[in-house]
């Protein structure tokens, strides 16, 4: 039995050093915000067009989209990716031209925050309410 256990923490502290090995790879590898680096120039361009809604299609980003419009956004990512812009030039550069409504993720700040606040407080709604439920239904046993 304790030889079991000796080798069951030796696993333990095995996994853990492999665990912090890779954290300190994984910060080597990531970028100097905390991201990691696209392995090329396409998927670059690819991860900031999922960031931007297609003017032109309903419901789909720019890397979905195949309209001529969103074709152009994406030689434009690329264009801008080459000449050193970086991710958030870009977004502001499409900002411009379209508006914030260009933005796949609405901005946290305005009408935006709106929706970001909305899930986390329906939820909260929600919990309240089958607590209520619940003490209510718990309670009316005990009067009777």
């Amino acid at each position: 039995m304790r030889r079991r256990r000796g080798a069951t923490a030796g696993a333990a502290l095995m996994l853990a050093g492999a665990v912090m090995l890779l954290a300190v790879l994984a910060s080597h590898v990531a970028g100097p915000d905390g991201t990691f680096a696209a392995s090329s120039i396409e998927d670059r361009v690819h991860a900031i067009a999922g960031e931007l809604m297609c003017p032109v299609c309903g419901g789909q980003t720019v890397a979905e989209s195949s309209s001529q419009l969103a074709v152009q956004m994406r030689d434009e990512i690329r264009k801008r990716l080459l000449a050193g812009a970086s991710r958030e030039d870009i977004i502001a550069y499409f900002v411009g031209q379209f508006g914030e409504g260009v933005l796949a993720a609405p901005p946290a700040r305005g009408g935006g925050l709106v929706l970001w606040l909305a899930p986390p407080l329906a939820l909260l709604a929600g919990l309240l309410v089958v607590i209520r439920f619940v003490r209510r239904h718990l309670a009316a046993p005990r009067a009777a």
